[in-house]
């Protein structure tokens, strides 16, 4: 059986480490198909060369029981047609462990108008997606402290302009914000950057004015409702 060689990959998400990945090439004959795989395309069905000899059922036997029937609807729409094909879907190693791969190829058409081989390589982005997924949890918990952050520095100025309690300077910020429509971090941060210009004091000034105006009003106006 042909030997591949395995292909270079790179993934933003894992810098010089590489994704998994591995080739493949069936060639159709009269006996039957015949499959060559990479060493890469051995490990990512937790294999080694050797151990097992590809075949169909052998794929499919490890595709993902819920992508295993649109796997082969693709695969027997271009074993007609011919032409290019990708799936992203989830593979079974022979160890249980799910892989989240991507199989891209092409059907071959022969002299006589059928298709003649199949090749193509598969990816396993099992790796990228979980660092990304990663990567956005630890962002979005950052964004959140840092809202919490700019919003308590706007609570903070507003209690020492206004001589408030913590309390009802939020509602003040909560106020303005709504009167606006725009977010409370934004209305915070407005401010945050505002008491840190010296040179914008008297705009510093006229916004805590305008904020206390605006709480006050909806205070005035809660009383009035009840």
């Amino acid at each position: 059986m042909t030997e591949l060689s395995d292909l270079y990959t790179y993934s933003s998400a894992l810098g010089d480490s590489e994704n998994d990945a591995g080739i493949f090439r069936v060639e159709m004959g009269a006996a039957g198909p015949t499959f060559h795989w990479s060493d890469g395309m051995f490990r990512l069905h937790g294999y080694q060369r050797g151990e097992v000899v590809p075949s169909m059922e052998l794929i499919f036997a490890h595709k993902h029981p819920d992508d295993r029937e649109r796997c082969e609807e693709i695969l027997g729409q271009v074993s007609m047609t011919g032409g290019f094909f990708c799936m992203y879907h989830r593979i079974v190693d022979a160890r249980g462990r799910i892989r989240r791969v991507l199989t891209s190829g092409e059907a071959i058409l022969g002299a006589d108008g059928s298709v003649a081989a199949f090749e193509g390589v598969t990816v396993d982005l099992s790796r990228t997606l979980q660092r990304e997924t990663e990567q956005t949890a630890r962002e979005a918990v950052e964004g959140a402290t840092a809202t919490r952050t700019v919003i308590d520095q706007a609570r903070g100025i507003l209690m020492g302009q206004l001589k408030l309690g913590s309390d009802d300077a939020f509602q003040m910020l909560v106020s303005t914000s709504s009167h606006r429509n725009v977010k409370l971090v934004v209305v915070a941060a407005e401010l945050v950057q505002l008491a840190n210009s010296p040179e914008a004091r008297i705009y510093l000034d006229r916004a805590v004015r305008a904020i206390s105006l605006t709480g006050r009003a909806d205070r005035t106006g809660g009383r009035r409702a009840g």
